[in-house]
């Protein structure tokens, strides 16, 4: 911390000291800063890609069947069935068979949100009863996530103000109004938690082919970060 200061408290000087020798005066002295905002917070909206397909279960049990089935388990662990559960597919592959003739082999993508680990470990139990196993994790989201993003900008500013003004007590001066304020865009951590969401499906997947009889993956998702910086420009008095 005090490196940090010495070093932007020296360049502050260097750059008054070379208006003063090539005979220029900037025409508002400033300081020029960065501040940073930051936050963790824990998802409340896991969204899952649920795939079924008649293919996959070799006679089980239809299609139809098994969708009914897993609405009826879903409504029973308390998901909201018209809100949080929707298609997002539906396919027909026809297979020929030289016995029956051709046949469709339908398949059927949904979306499932659900709102915290609790639930979603129940969601993977009545699955493996069902035995339907192709369920990924598809991202991870919060429900103020708008206004969230809102708030850590905005600490962001406070961080360069009072950065600002330490830098200027630091040559007994003060800062006046801003000047310029400029949000620097960080590199996107949405992949960065897509990979950690990757890893997670593994611990599931591995969880429901093990058949043990109401076993659920351990999961605790690490909480979402939002970062956000921007270089400001204050008044030197």
């Amino acid at each position: 911390m005090k490196r940090s200061l010495f070093l932007a408290t020296l360049l502050l000087v260097c750059t008054l000291a070379i208006h003063a020798q090539d005979g220029t005066k900037p025409a508002v002295p400033y300081v020029e800063v960065t501040g940073k905002g930051e936050m963790e917070v824990v998802p409340d909206q896991i969204y899952l890609k649920i795939v079924l397909n008649e293919k996959e279960m070799k006679g089980k049990m239809n299609l139809e069947a098994t969708e009914k089935k897993m609405v009826a388990k879903l409504s029973e662990i308390g998901v909201d069935i018209r809100k949080d559960l929707s298609i997002r597919d539906l396919a027909s592959n026809w297979k020929s068979n030289w016995l029956t003739g051709s046949e469709a082999l339908l398949t059927k993508e949904y979306q499932l949100l659900v709102h915290d680990t609790k639930v979603l470990k129940q969601v993977f139990v009545e699955f493996q009863k069902l035995d339907i196993s192709n369920v990924t994790l598809d991202r991870l989201d919060h429900s103020r996530m708008e206004e969230l993003r809102k708030e850590v900008k905005i600490q962001a500013v406070k961080s360069a103000k009072e950065k600002a003004v330490m830098l200027a007590q630091a040559i007994d001066q003060t800062i006046g109004k801003a000047l310029y304020i400029q949000e620097i865009e960080y590199p996107n951590l949405y992949n960065a938690m897509m990979g950690r969401v990757a890893g997670a499906n593994v611990q599931i997947r591995g969880a429901v082919a093990t058949g043990q009889e109401g076993a659920a993956p351990d999961l605790e998702f690490e909480k979402l970060k939002l970062q956000y910086s921007v270089l400001a420009r204050f008044e030197l008095k």
